[in-house]
């Protein structure tokens, strides 16, 4: 269980670094974006563009940077974080990463949105050698580090997120008549994959209907209906973004009322719940691996308050109802976990050396979940725990579990 002991650790860590520099036995050692008082780390987000509720995390891990630049740097070293905007338009993201590697100059590219526009950039980074961190997908594709060592993503699989939602109706509601609402994309088709593996041999007989979305489709309306017509008394709808939004909205306006799971990418409230009618979306389920922090009674914990400090401090014009905000603070603490350990040694090697060594807790990760990776895993977490939409708020309805 995270002790006040084991987050203070963490901050130790942190105000440590900022006060002096780790010596290094073989001196000084620069890569691309580095000098003594700067580290030049790149990100591409979705700022405009039908996906840009999802920029919240490049705001809040800029926030991060700040806090952490104002504690002196890391190392003494500031945080130059260079955000471009890729208008939800996957077609210009090779372009801008060659933009931040080539023209920027950054040392690494970090947190950068989406599955499909990571997928074409990663042979150029790996190509250049330059680290591609932390990914903002949850796509598997990402754990190859024999084929793709330079990159890495970052929370539990969309396929775990499957076969959690799998296991949950298997021993609760056995005899479901399954309908499946999904994009058609690679992550879209994981999260399905990881479904049905769950099931197992009974996934023919549950899984009712399946349908799918373009992400250049207006709606899901007619999905919908085809899948209320179906009998389906549990709804898969492992949609992303405003076509969550869009799916919890019209499934109570046809008056279907299903078992519903969410993915854990569209379960902010004030994102996603909030325009779809908050009582359309009670009852919903879906995972999580961050601790509460709108509880009054989670305030006692130490990381839950300091969470809340740099929200209030460093990013006051984001809603704490946002849960994009915490992603973003945690991805950005690990990120100062990586250069930390790098000490003086700051080059692109040995950025990847230290993120595929992490052993670590996040103060706000619930307990029994950690970041952990090896030379030959690039999952940094893997676990996670099922939460309920009670109609104002996520409550925990099960233990931390694990990929399989």
């Amino acid at each position: 269980m995270m002790t006040v002991t084991t987050n203070r650790m963490l901050v130790g860590i942190l105000l440590a670094a900022t006060a002096m520099a780790i010596p290094s036995t073989g001196g000084k050692k620069y890569g691309e974006g580095v000098t003594d008082h700067e580290i030049k780390i790149g990100n591409i987000a979705p700022t405009t563009g039908f996906m840009k509720e999802y920029s919240a995390v490049a705001r809040a891990e800029a926030a991060y940077f700040q806090l952490i630049n104002d504690r002196g740097g890391v190392n003494r070293r500031k945080i130059n974080f260079i955000t471009l905007d890729d208008g939800s338009d996957s077609a210009r993201f090779v372009e801008l990463a060659h933009q931040l590697v080539e023209h920027q100059g950054v040392l690494l590219i970090f947190s950068s949105f989406g599955t499909e526009p990571n997928l074409a950039i990663r042979p150029y980074m790996n190509e250049k050698k330059v680290p591609q961190l932390f990914i903002q997908s949850s796509s598997a594709v990402f754990d190859d580090p024999s084929h793709f060592p330079w990159t890495m993503g970052f929370f539990a699989t969309y396929r775990t997120e499957g076969l959690a939602y799998a296991k949950y109706i298997l021993q609760n509601k056995p005899a479901a008549k399954i309908g499946v609402l999904y994009e058609n994309t690679d992550a879209g088709k994981e999260y399905l994959g990881g479904l049905r593996d769950g099931l197992a041999d009974k996934a023919r007989a549950m899984i009712v209907k399946e349908a799918s979305y373009q992400v250049s489709d207006p709606d899901v309306d007619s999905q919908l209906l085809a899948l209320k017509n179906s009998g389906a008394d549990v709804f898969l709808n492992l949609s992303v973004g405003t076509f969550a939004t869009d799916a919890i909205r019209k499934a109570y306006d046809i008056d279907w009322h299903p078992l519903q799971f969410i993915p854990n990418a569209s379960l902010s409230i004030a994102a996603f719940l909030d325009p779809a009618g908050l009582p359309k979306a009670a009852g919903i389920i879906t995972n999580a691996r961050s601790k509460s922090w709108m509880h009054p009674q989670s305030r006692n914990d130490p990381a839950v308050r300091d969470f809340l400090e740099w929200m209030s401090h460093y990013n006051p014009q984001a809603s704490l109802r946002d849960q994009n905000n915490v992603a973003g603070y945690e991805r950005a603490q690990a990120l100062i976990e990586v250069l930390t350990k790098c000490g003086d040694d700051l080059t692109r090697a040995n950025v990847m050396k230290q993120a595929a060594s992490l052993d670590f807790e996040l103060g706000m990760l619930r307990p029994g979940i950690r970041v952990h990776t090896s030379a030959d895993d690039y999952q940094p977490i893997k676990q996670l725990f099922l939460i309920k939409f009670n109609g104002k708020e996520w409550e925990p309805i099960g233990p931390v579990s694990s990929r399989d």
